[in-house]
């Protein structure tokens, strides 16, 4: 839908975006100097390429169609709940584990 209301232009900046979006996890993901934080952050990358790759791949006719919405675009009940905590987790650890994490 949001292809034929902006077209070509419209759809490459939303996977440029979308790029943008894994590059900065992946920033977040280098800078964590705890294990843990690399764990969660990288779980989220990978399923927020997951949503956008299955999405993307069903809508141009590559796979079948089994109802993953498009991560900001899409309304899906559950899976935007996931995708904002996901997103606060992310957050979180790129806040928390920046620094070294001292033992009293």
């Amino acid at each position: 839908m949001f292809s034929e209301e902006f077209g070509l232009l419209g759809s490459l900046l939303i996977l440029l975006l979308y790029a943008l979006l894994l590059i900065q996890c992946y920033k977040i993901i280098l800078k964590n100097r705890s294990k843990f934080g690399q764990f969660i952050s990288t779980g989220i990358m990978i399923s927020i390429f997951i949503y956008v790759a299955i999405n993307i791949s069903m809508v141009m006719g590559l796979v079948p169609v089994v109802g993953v919405p498009l991560p900001m675009i899409s309304y899906g009940g559950a899976s935007m709940m996931t995708l904002m905590v996901g997103f606060g987790l992310l957050l979180n650890t790129d806040v928390n584990y920046k620094a070294k994490i001292s033992k009293y």
